[in-house]
């Protein structure tokens, strides 16, 4: 087999993989080294299908040992197999670089005989890049579960940030469908990077050349739809991650049906794009605005309203709260309202401190004001006043007051909505509104 069908086949293998974002680390280039690394990333590709690119996402092998049921690569999966040589993907790297093709390299790769065996190979591939080939751009590298401390130890001093995926949302299902795995597997050497990053910075602060260990961070990606776990049980445990692990991300990876088995979701069945969509706003909740995981899903409510984006829908089961003085109103009050963003609040909290704020001042700021008048007084005047706090109401008199209104469907499907309607500040496709309709979200 030619290295260009190892390309094929090992790019193709690594697309289920979607922690692959901006690096999180400057670097600025060396004498002597080639590449550097800056957080925006500085190279981009195309792929054929439309993405842009800045890293080669590619599989060291996809030769797996390990039999996950959701896995394209599993061990009883029929697919060609390949594995890259350390030299290989190196020159593939270095060749990409200089062509401006990337910013760096996501490596992944299957278990090859076993977990160790596996993160020898990719240190391999990360010396050789780093030492012998003195290249400086960035690095993410999956740790494989179940490695010892001191593969997981010697990768983070070559990457600039790593991962270890905990796939499934709960113990139960990684029995069920990934038995080789555990969280305990799982757990442990994220627990190892994190330490690691804590003991790096104390070490940096007193040595200023000191080897840096992860600079980036760590990060870690979740299936979500393959098992019956509710939305409320996926955000506690990203909740619990990132207050735990220290974590940058938590990625959120709908379930594509790829591969037959009797405890997954049918081939056929299409990927919860939108559940998706609404974990990934429930992340921004609670990364950047200060929600909690409890706040925003309890046990009455444990699954996301498709057509209420997270943070309305919480504002519109706590009209007590509203409407809130913008004048006044505490920073951390203002990112609570729906149409105000981090931007924006830091605005409206540097502008106030020299003029009262009207509402031509709010549109300069850039609040979204056909969701936030709602919620907000100016001078004690109320920008746009609700008849009630019930919630249904609410959702109605929103409805009426944004661009989006009762949809139908046509043909056989019928009205999307029955009974009290809700409003969608997320306008969802003609697709998701189907599969909403059938069940399918």
């Amino acid at each position: 087999m030619d290295l260009m069908e190892k390309l094929e086949i090992l790019t193709d293998a690594a697309k289920y993989d979607v922690a692959c974002t901006s690096s999180g680390v400057d670097r600025a280039g060396q004498k002597g080294v080639l590449g550097n690394a800056v957080k925006a990333g500085i190279c981009h590709s195309f792929a054929a299908d439309g993405r842009c690119i800045s890293l080669l996402k590619v599989l060291m092998s996809n030769d797996c040992a390990f039999d996950c049921a959701y896995c394209v690569n599993r061990r009883t999966a029929d697919c060609r197999r390949a594995t890259f040589t350390p030299e290989e993907l190196c020159r593939l790297t270095m060749e990409f670089y200089r062509r401006n093709y990337i910013e760096g390299l996501f490596l992944s790769s299957a278990v090859v005989g076993s977990p160790d065996a596996t993160c020898e190979r990719m240190l391999a591939v990360l010396k050789r890049l780093r030492e012998e080939c003195r290249f400086g751009g960035y690095v993410h590298v999956k740790a494989i579960p179940g490695a010892s401390r001191e593969l997981i130890w010697q990768l983070g001093l070559y990457a600039d940030r790593m991962s270890v995926n905990i796939e499934l949302p709960s113990q139960q299902s990684l029995k069920l469908l990934a038995p080789q795995k555990s969280k305990e597997k799982i757990l442990s050497p994220m627990g190892l990077i994190r330490d690691g990053i804590a003991e790096n910075s104390k070490a940096l602060s007193t040595y200023r050349h000191a080897p840096r260990f992860v600079p980036a961070g760590q990060s870690t990606q979740m299936i979500v739809g393959a098992t019956p776990e509710s939305d409320r049980q996926i955000l506690r445990l990203t909740e619990g991650l990132y207050q735990k692990y220290g974590l940058k991300r938590v990625f959120f990876s709908a379930y594509m049906p790829v591969v037959g088995d009797r405890n997954l979701p049918a081939l056929g069945t299409p990927p919860p794009l939108l559940r998706e969509h609404r974990l990934y706003q429930a992340d921004w909740l609670l990364r950047f605005y200060g929600f909690s995981a409890r706040e925003i899903l309890d046990e009455e409510a444990p699954n996301f309203d498709p057509l209420l984006d997270p943070k309305c829908n919480w504002a519109v089961r706590h009209m007590e709260l509203f409407p809130v003085e913008v004048n006044r109103a505490p920073y951390e009050m203002l990112l609570r309202v729906p149409g105000i963003g981090v931007k924006s609040a830091k605005r409206i909290r540097a502008a106030r401190r020299y003029a009262q704020l009207d509402l031509d001042a709010l549109k300069k700021l850039g609040v979204v004001l056909k969701r936030a008048r709602f919620f907000l007084t100016c001078q004690g005047k109320s920008l746009s006043p609700l008849p009630t706090d019930d919630p249904q109401v609410v959702a109605g008199v929103l409805r009426e007051g944004s661009a989006f209104h009762r949809t139908q469907l046509e043909g056989d499907a019928g009205p999307l909505l029955k009974g009290p309607e809700q409003l969608s500040l997320f306008a969802p496709t003609k697709e998701d509104r189907l599969q909403c309709l059938t069940g399918q979200i």
